[in-house]
């Protein structure tokens, strides 16, 4: 795995006499993983740290209270473009974008760390230029788009000028887009688009919107859906609402879109026609772990306060630390909290192997979240009445928290997919070994 490097061969003398020579031979040890981390990259996370610590915290309490919900904009015009600007000259922003385009170039192992840093901190995804939708609508550019594209779209997103949204949900087609009713029909020119949006992130004040929408009804269900972007400002756009969430106001808002006969060019098409889906899965895939370093993030700040608070507080004389109770909690936190960790770094590991993952990634988004939910609870109960005020942030990753099992896909869809995938590998191979994370399942 990039960035986690093979462990040095063990010499045959140091084996113990009881242990056979056989599973130790140089081959095998030299395969085997390390998971200490190199030097730049620890180097380049002190300094992210360090960028939050000083530019990020003194300006968060204020904006996530309010202009994340619904504030006087002054985030996005005062405050977000000189932070950007301090970003840069700390060296830590757009580590996810290509260095064509003015940022870092950084290896996924390392922008999982970089996720799990900002979790607890929103601010400081959006200051570094790695927060969703823009974050996601980049890597698809990057990935799917065209050199007249990239130049129209992704280097401006890149440099932080302009704003993206994507719109897939629909009224009726949310976790199974292949219902999706919208229609992209030919024109001489290109496109015309017809449809309505709910749950699309960041429309308020976007330049460009990434739509999916059918462009052959008829053909099979993995053919029928393209991705298309489509100017904002395009006459038939329009954002027709934005949605209150129980959790915190991100940029831009959680919004209603509709498109009535709006007309693009064919230039418009983003990948390849009918490829709408594969692109999206691709697209979240690495948004999904994200999302979960992120949360591991917001986990482990929780589970700290947590357990500084039990080693403070006394309750009938003795410190909560001292009880049972808050013992278990605070042991399941970190037990959750570690294999978490490990599932995202496995993950991490099939990608860059090329070896399948998808079963992986929708266990990690199932886990992982319900895991950020458990220890944010605990977290707050230890807490009591001060865990339900604004004085700590617990209460604000409570009501985030709920979302994490909902958006990218609900725990009871991943659930689904991950058993759809051991049935099939049942039926295939006769064993589940592959996917339950067996390193040796193909080999026995």
């Amino acid at each position: 795995m990039t960035y986690l490097r093979p462990r040095p061969a063990r010499s045959r003398s140091s084996s113990s006499a009881s242990e056979p020579s056989r599973y130790w031979s140089k081959e095998r040890a030299d395969s085997m993983i390390d998971f200490s981390v190199p030097t730049e990259v620890t180097t380049f996370i002190r300094q992210l740290r360090d960028f939050i610590h000083d530019d990020v915290v003194p300006l968060e309490g204020t904006l996530v209270d309010e202009d994340f919900r619904g504030g006087d904009g002054r985030l996005e015009t005062e405050v977000l473009p000189p932070l950007r600007e301090k970003a840069r000259q700390a060296g830590v922003y757009g580590p996810q974008i290509p260095e064509e385009f003015g940022g870092l170039g950084l290896p996924l192992t390392t922008l999982a760390f970089v996720s799990e840093v900002c979790g607890p901190h929103p601010l400081a995804s959006l200051a570094i230029n790695m927060m969703a939708p823009d974050e996601a609508t980049m890597h698809l550019l990057e990935m799917f788009g065209s050199d007249e594209q990239h130049e129209r779209w992704l280097r401006p997103l890149a440099e932080g000028r302009i704003r993206s949204c994507f719109a897939m949900t629909e009224p009726d087609a949310g976790s199974d887009p292949s219902r999706i009713s919208s229609l992209a029909r030919r024109t001489g020119a290109g496109w015309r688009i017809d449809g309505h949006k709910v749950f699309t992130s960041g429309a308020v004040g976007a330049a460009l919107c990434v739509v999916m929408a059918a462009s052959d009804p008829d053909a099979p269900r993995r053919d029928r859906v393209s991705m298309f972007i489509v100017p904002t400002d395009a006459e038939g756009f329009e954002v027709v609402r934005e949605l209150k969430p129980m959790g915190y106001r991100e940029l831009g808002g959680l919004c209603e879109v509709r498109l009535s006969g709006v007309e693009v060019g064919s230039e418009a098409l983003l990948g390849d026609l009918g490829a709408g889906l594969s692109m999206a899965q691709a697209r979240l895939a690495r948004g999904r772990l994200g999302h979960a370093m992120r949360w591991i993030g917001i986990a482990q700040a929780a589970l700290d306060l947590a357990a500084e608070r039990a080693l403070q507080r006394e309750t009938f004389g003795q410190q909560l630390s001292k009880r049972q109770a808050i013992q278990w909690w605070l042991a399941d936190g970190a037990t959750q909290l570690s294999a978490s960790r490990l599932m995202v770094l496995n993950a991490l590991w099939r990608i860059e192997q090329g070896v399948p993952h998808k079963a992986q990634i929708s266990m990690i988004k199932t886990y992982v979240a319900e895991t950020l939910d458990k220890i944010v609870d605990d977290a707050l109960q230890v807490f009591g009445g001060w865990g339900y005020v604004t004085d700590f942030p617990l209460e604000r990753w409570y009501r985030d928290a709920r979302a994490a099992r909902i958006y990218d896909g609900p725990s009871e869809v991943h659930r689904w997919a991950v058993a759809r995938e051991l049935l099939n590998e049942v039926e295939t191979t006769g064993t589940a070994r592959r996917i339950s994370g067996d390193v040796l399942g193909q080999l026995i």
